[in-house]
């Protein structure tokens, strides 16, 4: 038996080895295809700054299953390059806007670019990230398909990011909207239509659009679209885990959707539930006040490892996991379906 699990081990830290392989080829390939994005129509003086979201660092996870969906159904790369280049600058346009939402000055362990560049600045520069991320749609092999499938996501997002603030309890009193639409009270169904379409989304898409670059047939494309909404699922429920149970090595700070009063992390939404009365009310208490500290944020974290909050969340990523893992099973296996199975095994799993 411990051979079995010896060997069993063996495997998947060799897969671990392939998908990062595959993840600093990715990263070669891709970034010089977003700086060449970025950089259109921008005055070289402006390079440094322009650049500077996009390569702070990053695994280049939403390029990488855009190729590996596209390879899966033998496309090619001069199909899908662009459009994958364009997912990744959308995706950080997105964060420009969420670390300016949520007044994150790190990400990555890097100032975020709102704290390095002003919030003007960083303003702007979500804007000029989205313009470009389309051209990177307009130069694939199916623009008009790929186009559609940006605009959708990108208005999902959005649907996204105004749940996950007006899922927050207190705060932002200066925004009269924030403040008379906020939800009182959270449910899980709550919860995953906001990550659907905040997280989830933009992974689909990644997928959606390797594999329409690729003239993958319908059934194709739903499989892949399915792959890549459940891995978002999971992969958004370990960054929640993540944010009340990680460590300093995600460059985020833990506890950071506590100190934004929000309701929308899964962890907190469990432990919310098992609360005996008393716990109820002192997370209430420090919830709801106007400036928490470091020492509130372990005060409440300390409450939820009272909980089973922990192993409830992980076995629920590890629910969408598995429905991920089963959409493969009906799509070609070949080296690169392994790729997108040792995807789901990073996001159920991942520290960082």
């Amino acid at each position: 038996m411990k051979k079995i699990e010896n060997s069993e081990k063996l495997l998947k830290e060799r897969d671990f080895e392939e998908l990062n392989k595959f993840l600093k080829e990715t990263t070669k390939r891709i970034d010089p295809i977003i700086k060449e994005l970025l950089e259109l129509y921008v005055n070289k003086k402006f390079y440094k700054f322009i650049n500077y979201q996009a390569f702070t660092g990053g695994k280049r996870l939403r390029p990488a299953l855009v190729i590996a969906s596209g390879k899966l159904l033998n496309g090619k790369m001069k199909d899908i390059i662009y459009p994958a280049a364009g997912l990744e600058i959308l995706h950080n346009s997105t964060l420009i806007v969420d670390d300016l939402i949520d007044h994150s000055k790190l990400r990555r362990n890097k100032p975020t670019l709102w704290s390095k560049y002003g919030k003007s600045m960083a303003e702007c520069l979500g804007l000029d990230y989205l313009a470009v991320a389309f051209e990177g749609a307009n130069r694939s092999k199916k623009p008009k398909e790929t186009i559609g499938i940006f605009i959708n996501t990108s208005k999902a997002v959005v649907s996204g990011e105004i749940l996950d603030i007006l899922f927050e309890q207190d705060g932002r009193e200066e925004e009269p909207y924030v403040v008379e639409n906020r939800y009182k009270e959270i449910t899980k169904q709550n919860y995953y239509k906001m990550v659907s379409k905040k997280t989830a989304i933009l992974i689909q898409a990644c997928c959606e659009v390797g594999a329409i670059n690729a003239n993958a047939s319908k059934k194709e494309i739903e499989l892949l679209k399915e792959y890549g909404y459940n891995l978002g699922m999971a992969f958004q429920i370990r960054d929640d885990i993540l944010d009340i149970f990680g460590d300093k090595k995600t460059g985020k700070k833990i506890g950071g959707d506590i100190e934004e009063r929000k309701l929308g992390n899964i962890v907190i939404l469990l432990a919310i539930e098992e609360f005996s009365k008393n716990d109820k009310e002192k997370f209430l208490k420090i919830f709801k006040r106007k400036n928490i500290t470091d020492k509130n944020i372990k005060e409440i974290i300390d409450l939820i490892k009272k909980t089973n909050s922990y192993n409830k969340a992980c076995s629920l990523s590890e629910n969408f996991a598995k429905k991920s893992r089963e959409s493969l099973k009906k799509l070609p296996q070949n080296k690169w379906n392994k790729i997108l199975n040792t995807f789901v095994d990073f996001s159920t799993q991942r520290m960082v």
